[in-house]
This record gives C-alpha cells, sequence and structure tokens, in this order.
C-alpha cells in the first residue's frame, strides 16, 4: 500500500476519536470537541463551558489515549506471534502473558497494595511467565523449538490459572473479589494519562525491534530451515522479536487487565487487507488494533446503564466475527 493509501484509514480513525471523545452519558458536539482540543493544543479562543472541557480532557481523552496504545499493542504483538508460530490461531497469551501478568494484578489486589504496585506486579508477571515458558522449553530440547514453546506456554498458563482460581477461592467476596473479577475482564474506566506515559517506554522498546526487523519476519513465517537457509540467525532472532512482543503485551494488560481477541482477530483483518508481508502487515494491523479497541470502548460506555468490561465486549463481537473470517476469507494467513 502506497503512502496516499494510508491517509483513508488514518483520516478514519481520527474522525474515530472525534467520536469516542464526544460519545457518553454526558453528549458532547463534534464542535465543541474541536473547540476543546484547539484551545488546549494551539491556544485557540474558546467559549465552551468548563463542565464540557472537563468531560472531553479529564475523563473522556485518558481512556482514548489508553485504548489507542493498548489496542495497538495488542494487534501488533499478535501479529508478530502469528508469524512467528506460523499459527492462525496463536494470540498475545499463547505464552502466558497475559496469565501472568493477572497472577501479579491478583495477587496485588489481595495484598491490598495500592494501584501502581499492582500494575507493576502485572508487568513483572508477564515478563516472569514468558521466561518460565522459555526455561522450560530449553530444558526440554524438543526437535521443534515452536512446538516446544507453544505446549510449555500451554502447560504455565495453566498452572497459573489455577493459581488465579486459588486466590480468588480466598479472596474477600465483598471487597477484593469483585475487583479482581473486575480486573480480569479488562477496563479502561480507571486508566489516567499518568498510566500511559509510564507504559510507553516499555512499549516502544518493544515495539523499535518489531518495526526494524519487519522484513526479517516474513524469512522467519517460513520456517525454521527454510529462515535458516535464508541466513537469518533463527536461534537469536526468535527470542528477541518474543521478548519484544511479550514486552509490549505485558505493559498493555498492566494497566488494562486482561482484553483478550484483539490480537488475534484483528492481525486476521489486516493481513486480508494487506496481505501477509509483515512490512505492510505490521502498520495495518497497529492502526486497526487502535482503531477496533477504541470502537468497542465506545460501546461498552454507551450499551447499558453501567459500563461493560472490555474483555466481554471483545469476546461477544469478536468471535463471530472471526468465525465469518474463517468461512470467507480468500487469502491465507501467511
Amino acid at each position: 500500500m502506497s503512502l496516499a493509501g494510508w491517509g483513508l484509514p488514518v483520516l478514519a480513525l481520527c474522525a474515530l476519536i472525534v467520536v469516542a471523545l464526544g460519545t457518553g452519558r454526558y453528549g458532547v458536539p463534534a464542535g465543541d470537541v474541536f473547540a476543546v482540543l484547539g484551545a488546549k493544543l494551539f491556544g485557540w479562543p474558546s467559549t465552551v463551558e468548563a463542565t464540557v472541557r472537563t468531560v472531553v480532557l479529564q475523563v473522556r481523552l485518558p481512556r482514548v489515549v489508553a485504548a489507542l496504545v493498548v489496542g495497538a499493542a495488542l494487534a501488533g504483538a499478535g501479529a508478530t506471534y502469528q508469524g512467528l508460530f506460523r499459527n492462525p490461531l496463536v494470540s498475545p497469551d499463547i505464552l502466558g502473558v497475559s496469565a501472568g501478568a493477572s497472577l501479579g494484578a491478583v495477587l496485588g489486589i489481595f495484598l491490598s497494595l495500592p494501584v501502581a504496585a499492582i500494575q507493576g506486579l502485572a508487568f513483572a508477571g508477564g515478563l516472569a511467565a514468558v521466561a518460565a515458558v522459555y526455561a522450560v522449553g530449553a530444558a526440554v530440547r524438543r526437535h521443534d523449538p515452536v512446538l516446544t514453546l507453544v505446549l510449555a506456554g500451554v502447560a504455565i498458563g495453566a498452572v497459573l490459572g489455577a493459581a488465579i482460581s486459588l486466590i480468588k477461592v480466598l479472596a474477600d467476596p465483598y471487597n477484593q473479589l469483585p475487583a479482581i473479577t473486575y480486573w480480569l475482564l479488562g477496563s479502561l474506566a480507571s486508566v489516567t494519562l499518568g498510566d500511559v506515559g509510564a507504559i510507553l517506554p516499555a512499549m516502544g522498546l518493544g515495539l523499535v525491534p518489531l518495526v526494524l526487523l519487519r522484513w526479517r519476519m516474513n524469512l522467519m513465517s517460513l520456517g525454521e530451515e527454510e529462515a535458516r537457509a535464508l541466513g537469518v540467525e533463527t536461534r537469536v532472532l526468535r527470542p528477541l522479536l518474543v521478548a519484544a512482543a511479550t514486552l509490549v503485551t505485558a505493559a498493555a494488560v498492566s494497566v488494562t487487565g486482561v482484553i483478550g481477541w484483539v490480537g488475534l482477530l484483528v492481525p486476521h483483518v489486516a493481513r486480508l487487507l494487506v496481505g501477509p508481508d509483515f512490512r505492510r502487515l505490521l502498520p495495518a494491523s497497529l492502526l486497526l488494533g487502535a482503531g477496533y479497541l477504541l470502537a468497542v470502548d465506545c460501546v461498552a460506555r454507551t450499551l447499558a446503564p453501567v459500563e461493560v468490561p472490555l474483555g466481554i465486549l471483545t469476546a461477544l463481537m469478536g468471535a463471530p466475527f472471526f468465525l465469518w473470517l474463517l468461512a470467507s476469507g480468500r487469502r491465507g494467513w501467511a
């Protein structure tokens, strides 16, 4: 896709941002949204009421930014995992990163730690889970390293899931258990701009290798032996790319909770639109992931009197659409 071809999707995403800033229980016209943003960014004169400015800048802007960042991160990580493992059913939690982050956050809630500590434990738990998966994979030393990592990820994820269930049984059913359940369903309701700023360095550190090595991802998707025959050192490159995608996923999950289906569904849609070439697939996944999660968040805020957790909506919306893609898709995943 040419540079001009990316213009329309970018404009569509900008329009969606304006809609998201104006959507909610307190509706804000698009003109007022532009006026508030213009006054904030460029110092333009504005006669918009203080209440409207508060709603746009302090209530909705943080979660809009968080939806864009987290959606792009999960979709980019999903595209990377699917290419590395050459499997269309792989998602960012295949190596246990989501389960590890969930266990860290659940433990923090169980211990009544502050929000920053809970996020830190979630981030550390996601990285530790993938490290454990790689340690098990190195110890097993099967012929197929990809299959070994997937099976180790399934086993480690099951153990972490059991630990989460144990903590839920032991938690206070009136205070801790509802907080744990709500966190595991994923939400942007309590995310602040400070939270987004805290995870941006980790996300940047993870996305840079994916962008710089995107052409080598095309070779990695050919398979272990083919990639080595073409001069790619898979033993070095695969752990590097897995670590980068894991870092991005762990950072996202640490502030929003577990939001499924984004990393599984969005790369498929991007692949149908731009093809399997990772040089185009990665930016398309980032763009679509940002827009998809932002649209889902708008629905979550307006669907019912009480905000619906994002994990529920991504499953309800993602699963049927994914089945439709499987039934009607004309292009392969790689």
